[in-house]
C-alpha cells in the first residue's frame, strides 16, 4: 500500500530523515517509534505531500507519489499534532466545511457527519464550538474530519499528545475499530505502550534512520523477555533474560535491591539509543 525507497529530507546542512526504507501493506497498523526529533513528522509530512522529499519516492499503490497526484492523495488523510480547527466553529460546521472542501454533495456530507460523528461518540456534543470541547473531544473530531472523504491511508502524527490516560485509551480503542475496518494506519509516537498496544509492526526510528522494523514482540524478545532492575552504587543496572528461570536465578545470586518486570519496547530503545524515549 505504502512504499518508500531511500527517502530523505534535508533542511540545509541538517539530514532530519536519512534514506528510510519501509512497506506498509494495505490493513496495517504501522507505527514509527521513536524520541522527539527521531525525524517522524517530517516522514509524515512526505507521506502526506506537505514536505516535498529531498530525494528519495513515495509509492502508493505502486504509482508515485507527487503533489500533482490528485487521485492518490485523496486515499490519504492526515492528522496531524496542531489542532487544525477553527475555535468559532461546531462540529457540523467543522465536518460541512471538510466536505465541501471535496466538492461533496450536501446530502452526503450530513449522511456520513452523522455516521461519524456517531461512531466517534460525538453525536451529544455536535452543536458546541471547538472552544468548548476537551483535547480528547478534540482529537476524535479531527478522526471525524479525516474520515469524511473515505481515506484508505490514515497518516496519524503524535494523535494522544498531551490527552489525559482516560481519553488516550478511548482513542486506542477508536483507532483499533477503524484498522478492523481495514483502514491502513500509520502512527507516530513516542509512547512505547501506544506502539506496543497498537501496531503489528513498528519501524524504530532515530537520528532520521530506521534501524529496525519487527512486531513489538520481536522486538522484546530478542533483548530478553524478562528485566531485572538492580541497585548498584545508587544506579540502576538492567539485566535480560530469555527465560523467567534465568532471571530468578540472577536475582537470587544478587546481593543487590532489585526488581523483576516484563521487558517493554523502551528498554529495546534505551539498549539501542542509549536514552529513554521521552
Amino acid at each position: 500500500m505504502i512504499e518508500t525507497k531511500n527517502l530523505t529530507k534535508k533542511f540545509d546542512q541538517f539530514t532530519a530523515v536519512d534514506s528510510v526504507n519501509m512497506t506498509i501493506e494495505k490493513g496495517e497498523f504501522f507505527g514509527l517509534l521513536g524520541p522527539n526529533g527521531a525525524g517522524k513528522t517530517t516522514t509524515i509530512g512526505m507521506l502526506s505531500t506537505l514536505l516535498l522529499p529531498t530525494g528519495g519516492e513515495i509509492y502508493i499503490g505502486g504509482e508515485l507519489l507527487t503533489r500533482n497526484r490528485t487521485d492518490l492523495k485523496r486515499k490519504i488523510s492526515v492528522i496531524t499534532q496542531e489542532y487544525s480547527m477553527r475555535q468559532d466553529m461546531n462540529m457540523d460546521e467543522i465536518m460541512e466545511y471538510q466536505g465541501r472542501l471535496y466538492y461533496m454533495p450536501k446530502k452526503e456530507i450530513r449522511r456520513k457527519s452523522e455516521e461519524l460523528l456517531e461512531f466517534c461518540d460525538l453525536i451529544h456534543d455536535r452543536k458546541k464550538t471547538v472552544r468548548k470541547l476537551s483535547g480528547g473531544m478534540k482529537r476524535k473530531l479531527m478522526v471525524c474530519r479525516a474520515l469524511l472523504t473515505e481515506p484508505e491511508i490514515m497518516l496519524l502524527d503524535e494523535p494522544t499528545a498531551g490527552m489525559d490516560a482516560l481519553s488516550r485509551r478511548q482513542m486506542w480503542n477508536l483507532l483499533r475499530k477503524l484498522n478492523e475496518q481495514n483502514l491502513t494506519i500509520l502512527l507516530t509516537t513516542h509512547y512505547m505502550e501506544e506502539a506496543e498496544t497498537l501496531c503489528g509492526r513498528v519501524a524504530m526510528m532515530n537520528h532520521g534512520k530506521i534501524e529496525e522494523i519487527n512486531s513489538p514482540a520481536g522486538f522484546i524478545q530478542g533483548l530478553g523477555n524478562f528485566a531485572v532492575d538492580e541497585a548498584v552504587a545508587g544506579e540502576r543496572v538492567t539485566h535480560y533474560f530469555h527465560t523467567k528461570k534465568e532471571a530468578l536465578e540472577f536475582a537470587d545470586r544478587t546481593e543487590n535491591n532489585f526488581k523483576l518486570r516484563d521487558t517493554t519496547l523502551e528498554d529495546v530503545f534505551v539498549e539501542r539509543a542509549g536514552k529513554r524515549l521521552d
